[in-house]
């Protein structure tokens, strides 16, 4: 049993610890939209200075390119991890296991550079 609990309890923390990152950062954002639409009710304008003073953040510039690029870096990794693997053992299962467990984050990081690519064109004409 204490076999199961030890790697089921890492597991779960990082699932915790990224469920009280994203409930914070979306009270956060409430919090901001409350006091916005109290402003607007009392007939305040509303600056973007202040709106950015509130904690309002613009998108940064190329986040999908650099979102991508670091996703093709981790299936990179695992990739190489593979290589390194099956190098220490006979069985060759273990490359195309890493290669298709790579696939996932090389995939989606290929579509962010090409989002991002876009938006790029896009923003230029």
């Amino acid at each position: 049993m204490e076999d199961i609990l030890v790697p089921l309890g890492l597991f779960g923390m990082v699932v915790a610890i990224v469920a009280i990152n994203v409930a914070g950062s979306a009270s956060r954002r409430k919090a901001v939209l409350a006091t916005v639409q109290e402003a607007i009710r009392s007939g305040q304008e509303l600056k973007p200075e202040t709106i950015k003073a509130l904690g309002v953040q613009e998108k940064p510039k190329g986040g999908d390119l650099k979102s991508g690029s670091i996703l093709l870096a981790v299936a990179a990794a695992l990739i190489v991890l593979g290589f390194a693997v099956s190098g220490m053992e006979p069985d060759e299962d273990i490359l195309s296991i890493m290669t298709a467990i790579a696939a996932f984050p090389g995939f989606i990081g290929i579509v962010l550079i090409l989002f991002g690519l876009f938006s790029k064109k896009k923003d230029q004409d």
